[in-house]
């Protein structure tokens, strides 16, 4: 049994969705995507409403107009500053695994120059926008990541959201709450009174 240590992504180890500021950075250096704006901006609201996942890919629709893979490396050169401390490698003392909603492809030129040895998340045609399979946050991501990696032991669970990622932080022997960068040290049932209240 091979032992880890689990991170969320946006707004864990990065301040924002990190998704969102890659659509604003395309449209900025890709004006002509703006002609779609009106139509990125509704999916969008219906998406961060809970409106359903397929309003995300259709969120990503403007990289048929892109290279999509081309910019992400971009924006990870623009961005990876604003990375916090908590995800450099020489802080690690075991090996680590990304699960997160943001698109893979989007997330792998990141995950790669921070040495991340398993990254799973959401699997989006970069071509196209369409997601295949489901959005992984919430119950998809303890189903990845058995899909991905059924012998693991998670030891350190670490994430910004208490409720989305309670399923995560249950696979873990400790779980430390991100914000802002800064780890707060609870154990589960301690996150599962918060939720309640």
């Amino acid at each position: 049994m091979r032992e880890f240590d689990l991170y969320d992504f946006d707004k864990t180890v990065y301040p924002q969705d990190s998704e969102t500021v890659f659509l604003f950075y395309c449209i900025l250096h890709r004006p002509y995507l703006l002609i779609l704006a009106p139509y990125l901006l509704f999916n969008l609201i219906l998406f961060f409403l809970r409106f359903g996942d397929k309003y995300k890919g259709k969120c990503f629709s403007f990289l048929r107009f892109i290279d999509g893979e081309k910019m992400a490396v971009k924006f990870w050169n623009n961005q990876k500053k604003r990375i916090y401390p908590i995800f450099n490698p020489d802080n690690r003392e075991r090996p680590i695994v990304v699960c997160s909603a943001s698109p893979e492809f989007f997330l792998k030129p990141i995950c790669d120059e921070y040495k991340v040895d398993v990254m799973i998340a959401t699997r989006m045609n970069p071509k196209t926008g369409e997601i295949i399979g489901y959005n992984c946050k919430d119950k998809q991501k303890p189903l990845r990541l058995a899909e991905k990696l059924p012998d693991a032991k998670f030891i350190n669970v670490y994430s910004d959201s208490l409720k989305n990622d309670v399923h995560i932080f249950e696979l873990g022997e400790k779980c430390f709450h991100a914000k802002k960068g800064v780890l707060t040290e609870m154990n589960i049932n301690e996150i599962k009174n918060k939720i309640k209240k």
